[in-house]
């Protein structure tokens, strides 16, 4: 059942006040006014589904991210919902600082006791990533996409997107299983109406399947410095929020309705999480003024008020 808006209730109590008796037609005009438009901004784009695509090889695809061709003949870049395998091309800061993270995740991050062989290790996996991800769509695939954009090197657009393969497999969960990628990343509300929380939780508990088992690069991890890793690059997240936020130049401005995440993240207070969240928010129901992005869990009005000046809602 849908909840009771604000406009709604207002109406109910205070109606007769509002509109008196004789105006019974225009306070029904209204009230149906009111609920289409609540109902209307409240629903979030729907997915479109594309059936019998085909994989794309391509140079700088990896096991989230990769090309594609629909039944139409269009190329289309795909980036999977909620799974986030190791990063294979380093080519900004941003890749480094994500690689530098997802290392510390898994807690690889001193495996044979040098910087250098994580790296390696790491690599390797996302290479690995890409591989099953290219195996798993030899044939034919259905894509769920809401044409929503996500973070890329600037060369391509690429569209979040639930992957399906020919034997009926979500790609994510997939890779999740496998132990080539870590539950993480920007969500949603799936085509058979599983919840966007309930399909990040899902993808979660797959992980820790994964990490029982040892699967993939968590074979590697060293459990005795995990809690520490992790610990550390919760830290070096405030930090980077904190360095980040103090080199903004004043004519900064972006909007969070279409602003990608590394972008997100360059705000006062927002890391990758929280630019995740923002994402999440936007795909239910666009921003129209700062304080809407207080519905992001994690943003209250001190949070907001750090970064409310670099928002410009009318920026394309």
């Amino acid at each position: 059942m849908r909840a009771i808006t604000g406009i709604e209730m207002i109406l109910a109590l205070w109606g007769d006040f509002i509109f008196p008796k004789p105006m019974p037609t225009l306070r029904l005009l209204v009230c149906f006014i009111a609920c289409i438009s609540a109902h209307a901004s409240a629903d979030p784009k729907p997915l479109v589904t594309l059936k019998n695509c085909t994989f794309v090889d391509t140079e700088w695809a990896d096991g989230d991210s990769f090309q594609l061709k629909a039944p139409d003949g269009k190329l289309m870049t795909a980036r999977l919902y909620a799974a986030d395998c190791v990063e294979l091309h380093i080519n900004t800061d941003s890749d480094k600082r994500r690689l530098r993270d997802q290392r510390r995740h898994f807690g690889i991050t001193e495996v044979k006791g040098d910087k250098q062989s994580s790296v390696s290790l790491a690599t390797a996996f996302g290479k690995g990533a890409r591989e099953f991800t290219l195996n798993a769509l030899k044939r034919p695939f259905t894509v769920h996409t809401r044409y929503h954009k996500a973070p890329g090197d600037g060369k391509h657009v690429r569209y979040y997107a639930f992957v399906v393969t020919a034997d009926g497999d979500d790609l994510a969960s997939e890779l999740v299983r496998a132990g080539l990628a870590r539950a993480k990343g920007v969500g949603a509300d799936m085509i058979d109406g599983t919840s966007r929380e309930r399909y990040k939780a899902k993808l979660a508990d797959l992980e820790d399947q994964a990490a029982k088992r040892e699967k993939g690069i968590w074979k590697f991890t060293d459990w005795d410095k995990l809690p520490e890793e992790r610990d550390v690059q919760r830290k070096e997240e405030e930090e980077d929020q904190i360095a980040d936020g103090n080199k903004l130049p004043e004519n900064f401005r972006l909007n969070p309705n279409t602003a990608s995440r590394d972008d997100l993240d360059l705000l006062p207070q927002i890391g990758e999480s929280l630019a995740e969240a923002i994402i999440e928010q936007r795909e239910d129901e666009p921003f129209e003024k700062p304080e809407d992005l207080m519905r992001v869990p994690g943003i209250k009005l001190k949070t907001l008020d750090e970064f409310r000046q670099y928002l410009d809602f009318k920026i394309p």
